[in-house]
């Protein structure tokens, strides 16, 4: 059995969700009990998603390109599928599919799609399809080049940067809580810094810990940072914070169920660009990835990828 958008690739992470429960085997087990003819492909190193899914749809001639692993390899995949300089689509009109697969699959969360490869796979069959929104962040990458760098998720700037960079160097066998043993890590590395964050509604300058750019709702595994984002409404959910990282780290509960949001010092926006500078630079992730630091400026693309669903 063909899908309707054509014979999907599979890009797999082999080290995301390793182990008996890793997704590539039980996706492509499901998959080949539906009938559904796939190929897949699998990682060797960073960035190696991008490369593959950008010669598959401009190369191969294909439309259906699946990520199968956490937030970091989408948004490989969508800079393979979308150029980040021009904002261009590559390839004839693809489609993009999400198994969620490694420790952090909050982009999946927003759609209802962090379900298990089996049930998923029943969601690849069909032509159901939703348009997205991207960000787009333009900053210095981490060598002291200008890059530009798409994302689908959640981008931060200052102590969540500092986490994700902690995190990057604690051994991946520990899942989850290498995320925790960073947030713990990056309260005694990081301290309020004056910052000015530019949105549509103007330019405020203050000490913050945080900027959070959000076009999903959840990251940090399952965290609802943002429940008023939505990812197709051309606008991100704009959020400084100016708690400091021990208060932060105290509100985690809150921040789980995205009532961080009624505390005076938090701060909420919805736009459509943002900057962000500091006094110092300020390291800047997106999705659960470091790219480079401050300043940084943050642009979307209006519906410019389907989502299956």
């Amino acid at each position: 059995m063909s899908s309707p958008l054509g014979r999907p690739l599979l890009i797999a992470n082999p080290s995301a969700g390793a182990g008996r429960d890793a997704a590539l085997p039980r996706l492509t087990a499901a998959l080949t009990a539906r009938g559904l003819e796939h190929d897949v492909a699998v990682t060797g190193r960073r960035l190696d998603a991008t490369d593959l899914a950008r010669r598959a749809v401009e190369e191969e001639g294909r439309r259906f390109v699946v990520a199968v692993g956490g937030d970091g390899t989408v948004q490989e995949v969508v800079n393979g599928l979308v150029d980040a300089e021009t904002g261009r689509v590559r390839g004839d009109d693809p489609v993009l599919g999400v198994v969620a697969g490694g420790t952090g699959c909050d982009f999946a969360r927003t759609f209802g799609l962090d379900r298990a490869p089996e049930v998923v796979a029943d969601h690849l069959l069909g032509e159901q399809t939703l348009p997205i929104d991207l960000g787009r962040v333009r900053l210095t990458g981490l060598d002291g080049a200008p890059r530009s760098v798409l994302f689908a998720n959640v981008a931060e700037a200052g102590y969540g940067g500092v986490v994700v960079a902690l995190a990057a160097k604690l051994p991946r066998r520990l899942g989850t809580a290498r995320y925790a043993a960073a947030v713990m890590g990056a309260v005694a590395r990081f301290r309020h810094v004056d910052t000015t964050v530019t949105v549509d509604q103007g330019t405020r300058t203050e000490p913050l810990c945080n900027v959070v750019v959000a076009n999903g709702q959840f990251f940090g595994g399952g965290m609802h940072v943002a429940p008023r984002a939505l990812p197709y409404d051309e606008r991100f959910n704009v959020q400084a914070w100016g708690a400091s990282p021990i208060d932060v780290v105290r509100g985690l509960p809150q921040l789980r169920r995205g009532t961080h949001l009624s505390r005076d010092d938090v701060r909420e926006w919805q736009s459509s660009r943002v900057a962000v500078d500091a006094a110092r630079p300020l390291l800047v992730e997106a999705d659960g990835e470091l790219l480079g630091h401050t300043p940084a400026s943050f642009d979307l693309l209006h519906r410019v990828l389907r989502l299956k669903l």
